[in-house]
């Protein structure tokens, strides 16, 4: 018997209490010479489960024991189909997981959570632009990670030639459709980006792992170190609160609104490493922005304009 298939059986008991071959046979896709062969095998190897003949009989746990899918509570069963459902669009592994899970639920639970699963479709790629493929090395990044065994690749920084790293894999991260691999090293924790990795695989050896480890708080960490990279130099503008937020979503968490003018605008901090990134972020509004400084970013913005205006200034007739 197969243990996937025992762990299934034993959920949709524990779901509903009683279950007859038939129903155990359409509900795991197998016989029902299969699904009685199981059940029986269940019982001879000690597990509490007995059958019940005659009309209305079946097979029930010792006591009539039944319990909520892993304890869950129904808004907890919400909150999990409601995340894992939109995985289940491009996903088929976690559509079949999301189909067995929703037979084990208990009755009064899987409407909701079927509906939860269903309210969410993502679609990955941006318009005009074709679906997009997980890179092929996640498969073997993923192993390591699991098994706990160290992971050989090559790695090439931007500009250089690739070498060799031999690393302890703790997560993975994707983020803007960049995935990235955080790890252990002889160094402490680094930070790679799958897709400058080559011919990874996963060795023998165990990896080591920090028992308070936590993969979201890691990433958090990695995000505001790279932030801080970002914000070396500032400038203050000001600019019509309606366009707001289209600054905002340009300079992302290198922007901080100051201060609300009475005219309609506001004072913003925008960051960036020097100068001349600010002025090209800025340049493209033109009049719209007002650069109250620093003087670089003021210098550059000019620098652009003169350029723009010798390139494409109508001569004069």
């Amino acid at each position: 018997m197969r243990a996937d298939r025992l762990v299934a059986t034993l959920l949709l008991m524990q779901a509903r209490g009683r279950v007859t071959a038939a129903e155990l046979a359409e509900e795991l896709e197998t016989s029902v010479a299969t699904a009685r062969r199981d059940l029986e095998a269940l019982s001879a190897a000690g597990v509490p489960v007995y059958p019940q003949p005659g009309r209305g009989g079946g097979w029930s746990l010792v006591g009539g024991a039944r319990t909520d899918l892993s304890g869950l509570s129904a808004p907890e069963a919400q909150a999990l189909f409601l995340l894992a459902g939109p995985a289940a669009s491009i996903s088929p592994e976690v559509k079949s997981a999301l189909r067995k899970l929703v037979r084990a639920l208990p009755d009064t639970f899987r409407a909701d959570a079927q509906a939860a699963a269903d309210a969410v479709v993502i679609d990955p790629s941006r318009w005009g632009e074709r679906e997009k493929e997980r890179p092929e090395l996640l498969t073997v990044l993923q192993a390591g990670i699991v098994r706990r065994r160290k992971v050989r690749f090559g790695y090439a920084k931007k500009g250089a030639e690739p070498v060799e790293r031999i690393v302890d894999p703790w997560g993975l991260v994707d983020k803007d459709d960049i995935w990235y691999l955080i790890a252990g090293t002889e160094k402490g924790q680094r930070t790679f980006r799958v897709d400058r990795m080559s011919d990874a695989e996963v060795s023998d050896l165990p990896a080591g792992r920090p028992d308070d480890f936590e993969l979201s708080r890691a990433w958090e960490r990695v995000v505001d170190r790279v932030e801080e990279r970002r914000s070396g130099l500032d400038a203050t503008v000001l600019i019509a609160e309606r366009h707001l937020p289209i600054l905002q979503d340009h300079f992302g968490r290198q922007s901080t609104v100051e201060e609300k003018l009475g005219d309609g605008r506001v004072r913003v901090t925008v960051s960036a490493p020097v100068a001349w990134m600010i002025a090209q972020q800025l340049a493209g509004w033109g009049s719209m922005i007002e650069v109250l400084g620093p003087p670089s970013v003021q210098a550059e913005l000019a620098r652009i304009g003169a350029e723009l205006v010798e390139r494409y200034a109508t001569p004069a007739r």
